[in-house]
């Protein structure tokens, strides 16, 4: 059975409109909430060399988004990004770049007809295993 994860509507709505924003080139942030609960995404701008296949986000980003999540009481519980062209499920890079073991790892798929367009994972130590989101209000 699938690990469950609780993220609210509102911000799996933002991660979708994100990626369908610009939908040829990998989107990207960080994701934050309180108790255990995802309830906002902030997106980053894609600092790739190559944005339509990858996806970075610049370690000064990193440091102001954190440092705003302090301000805000809430918590960093995960990063997300788009895979533009092909599944949302992580590619051998996605797993190799896995720092944040005890992040979530979201992937988005800006096609409008996708029958699962966020899917997250829990990517540790090279091993990947889906996890079940569960929207609450």
């Amino acid at each position: 059975m699938a690990e469950l994860l609780q993220t609210r509507r509102s911000a799996l709505g933002q991660l979708l409109e994100h990626a369908r924003r610009q939908p040829n080139q990998e989107c990207c942030g960080l994701l934050a909430g309180s108790n255990g609960v995802i309830t906002q995404a902030f997106p980053a701008r894609n600092a790739a060399k190559d944005p339509k296949r990858h996806y970075e986000i610049a370690p000064a980003e990193i440091v102001r988004l954190l440092r705003e999540f302090r301000q805000r009481n809430l918590r960093f519980l995960g990063i997300y990004h788009s895979h533009p062209n092909g599944e949302n499920v992580p590619s051998p890079r996605d797993i190799e770049l896995a720092y944040y073991s005890e992040a979530v790892y979201f992937i988005v798929t800006p096609r409008p007809y996708a029958s699962n367009p966020i899917r997250a994972f829990s990517i540790r130590d090279g091993r990947v295993d889906e996890l079940e989101i569960e929207t609450v209000v």
